[in-house]
């Protein structure tokens, strides 16, 4: 099992079309994902779960990760948070 704090950076935080990148790594993942937020613990595959969280810009979140691929899934999820999500001009 590995954890990592990962920092919501791009400007409109977590919506619709982030969630959706989040739940497109983590459900081709093997490993079961998890996400804390605001002590609030949900399933990362689950675009409904990650919608209702409502995390904004500057929010500090941990990522769980537990099985055969869970560095490569944590990996990949910083990358997606440090590229902004791909919606950031800057």
């Amino acid at each position: 099992m590995l954890k990592r704090t990962l920092k919501v950076i791009n400007s409109l935080g977590i919506h619709a079309r982030p969630a959706g990148r989040i739940v497109d790594i983590t459900s081709s993942a093997k490993s079961d994902v998890e996400l804390t937020y605001h002590e609030q613990t949900v399933n990362a595959k689950s675009i409904l779960n990650l919608m209702m969280l409502a995390m904004e810009k500057d929010s500090e979140i941990e990522f769980v990760a537990d099985g055969e691929d869970e560095q490569q899934v944590l990996d990949e999820l910083e990358k997606l948070f440090q590229d902004k999500f791909y919606e950031d001009a800057s």
